[in-house]
């Protein structure tokens, strides 16, 4: 798989923040996506006490959600555990997993933020913009910006903001449940985004996406579809 924006990993803390605000500037957030047949999960775990980061890819056949190609990759664990700075941590690994596939997929749906995010640039925007593939960040907690309430139905979002700008979704994918944080990661706009999120989503809170890629990433099998 071809990398744009090539760079290294072994950075310290300071220079990780400058190399994300200067990504940033070539995010693209508006819809550069075309058919979507292959959608995947990515998700990410640790092993040996945090030493080994484990990296999980679940594709997945757009729109009927069937299993179509699974791959796992390990690496040495080498950038420490800082907010905000999880790409670095983790997308070693995720890249190794990505080459793996027979395939490219045609979307990323990562366990993260996209540009909700202190400087724009989460995991899912990162992953996004080197692999340059539309990417879009659905995340189980809030990382930045406030909201207002979601209506506790199915579909209902309201906008997360900084100031003035929206900067992602809080998104009702199950009544009853807490919602999720969806942000634009590369080459999506936020109301694709949502569309795509919502329909991964069957019965549960989480994407099959998510739900595939964190049982792989947490060593778990995945069961055969009844």
């Amino acid at each position: 798989m071809k990398l744009h924006h090539v760079h290294p990993w072994d950075l310290d803390p300071a220079a990780a923040i400058a190399l994300q605000r200067n990504l940033r500037a070539h995010l693209i957030l508006t819809d550069r996506i075309g058919p979507v047949c292959r959608v995947a999960g990515v998700d990410v775990g640790f092993e040996a006490g945090g030493a080994v980061t484990r990296a999980a890819v679940a594709v997945l056949r757009y729109p009927e959600l069937e299993v179509l190609e699974t791959v796992v990759a390990r690496r040495p664990t080498t950038f420490p555990y800082i907010p905000g700075l999880l790409s670095f941590r983790e997308l070693p690994a995720v890249l190794a997993a990505l080459e793996r596939l027979r395939e490219p997929p045609d979307l990323l749906l990562c366990d993260g933020q996209g540009i909700a995010h202190p400087r724009r640039l989460g995991i899912a925007s990162h992953l996004g913009l080197l692999v340059d593939i539309p990417s879009v960040g659905v995340a189980k907690t809030r990382l930045y910006g406030n909201h207002g309430d979601v209506p506790d139905q199915r579909g209902s979002w309201a906008p997360l903001r900084v100031d003035d700008e929206i900067i992602g979704a809080v998104l009702r994918t199950r009544a009853g449940v807490k919602p999720l944080y969806v942000s634009s990661g590369h080459r999506i706009g936020l109301e694709t985004a949502i569309a795509y999120v919502m329909g991964c989503c069957t019965r549960y809170r989480l994407p099959e996406t998510t739900r595939h890629a964190h049982r792989l990433a947490s060593g778990q099998r995945i069961p055969p579809r009844s």
